[in-house]
C-alpha cells in the first residue's frame, strides 16, 4: 500500500492502461474473438516496448548527467586542493616571515635590555633617567668617553642621551655641549640636567649648526652626530674638532659614506664610528721630527 501511495500520477495513469488493455485481451480471447485478442495483445507488447525504450534512453540521460556532474565535482576539488594548497604555502611562508621578524625584534629588545643593565651597572644617577632608546649606541658612546677622556663632547640632538653623556662627562672631568633646534625639548633637556645636578657640565644650546649656535665651542675631541648633517654643516664642525677626534654617528649609518668622502683625514673605525686626525698637525709633526 505505502508504495502504491508513493506512485506518482503518470504512473498510476501507465498502470491502470495497462490493466484495462490486458482484461481487454483476456476478454476477447475468453469470447473466442483470437484475432482482436491477438491484436490487443501486439499493441500492448508494442507500447511496454516502446517504454523500455524510453526507459533506456532516460536511464542513458541519467548516466551521461551523473558522469558530467562527477567531472564537475572533481573539477572543482582539484581547484579547491590547489587553492587550499596555494593558501598554506602561503601561510607557512608568511608564519616563517612573522617568525623570523618577531626574532628579530625579541633579539634587538634583548639587545637593548642588556645594554640597558650595563648602562645602569656603569652610571648609578641621582634622580629617574628619562625614557630612552638606543641603549646599545649609549653604551658604545659612554665607552668613548671614558677611553677617550675628550676634554670637549658636542652632541647634534638634544634628549635622554645627554644626561647619560652628562654622567659620563663628569665622571671624565670633560664638558658637555647638546646642540638642538627644538625649544621644547631644549627645555626638558635642561631640567632633566637640572634634576640630576649635571649643570655645571652640560650645557645645552637652542639652535642649529652655525658659527654663533658654536660660541665657544673649540678643540671638540667627540662630535655624538644625531642624524645626516650637510656639507657645509660638517665642514664647519671639523673645523672646530680637536687635533685627534672622534665623530659618532648615532643611529644614521648611511651617513657615514658623506663624511668619509668629504672631510680630509677621516678614516672609518666601524659601521658608524669615525676617527679624525687633521692631516696639517701629522705634517707638522713630520717636520718637526
Amino acid at each position: 500500500m505505502r508504495r502504491l501511495r508513493s506512485l506518482t500520477r503518470r504512473q498510476v495513469v501507465s498502470a491502470s492502461g495497462a490493466c484495462v488493455l490486458c482484461v481487454a485481451v483476456a476478454a476477447a480471447a475468453l469470447t473466442g474473438n483470437v484475432g482482436l485478442a491477438l491484436t490487443l495483445l501486439a499493441v500492448f507488447f508494442t507500447i511496454l516496448f516502446a517504454g523500455l525504450l524510453l526507459l533506456a534512453r532516460r536511464l542513458s540521460g541519467l548516466q551521461r548527467l551523473q558522469r558530467r556532474q562527477q567531472t564537475d565535482a572533481r573539477t572543482v576539488l582539484d581547484h579547491t586542493q590547489r587553492r587550499l594548497l596555494s593558501a598554506l604555502e602561503e601561510l607557512l611562508l608568511h608564519s616563517g616571515d612573522r617568525h623570523e621578524e618577531l626574532a628579530d625584534r625579541m633579539g634587538a629588545q634583548t639587545r637593548q635590555v642588556e645594554a640597558t643593565v650595563q648602562l645602569f651597572q656603569q652610571i648609578t644617577p641621582r634622580a629617574p633617567m628619562p625614557p630612552s632608546g638606543g641603549a646599545a649606541e649609549l653604551l658604545d658612546v659612554l665607552h668613548l668617553i671614558r677611553t677617550r677622556r675628550p676634554r670637549l663632547v658636542l652632541e647634534l640632538g638634544a634628549g635622554a642621551a645627554t644626561v647619560w653623556m652628562a654622567y659620563a662627562v663628569e665622571e671624565s672631568g670633560g664638558r658637555l655641549v647638546s646642540l638642538d633646534p627644538d625649544a621644547s625639548r631644549v627645555e626638558r633637556t635642561r631640567a632633566a640636567l637640572a634634576t640630576h645636578q649635571l649643570g655645571e657640565v652640560a650645557e645645552v644650546r637652542v639652535g642649529t649648526v652655525s658659527s654663533e649656535a658654536l660660541a665657544g665651542v673649540h678643540d671638540i675631541g667627540l662630535l655624538v652626530v644625531g642624524g645626516p648633517v650637510g656639507k657645509p654643516d660638517r665642514d664647519l664642525l671639523v673645523s672646530r674638532l680637536a687635533a685627534v677626534a672622534r665623530v659618532f654617528l648615532r643611529g644614521t649609518p648611511e651617513a657615514v659614506g658623506p663624511w668619509l668622502e668629504t672631510t680630509e683625514g677621516l678614516t672609518g673605525e666601524g659601521e658608524a664610528l669615525l676617527s679624525y686626525r687633521r692631516v696639517v698637525r701629522e705634517l707638522s709633526n713630520r717636520s718637526s721630527g
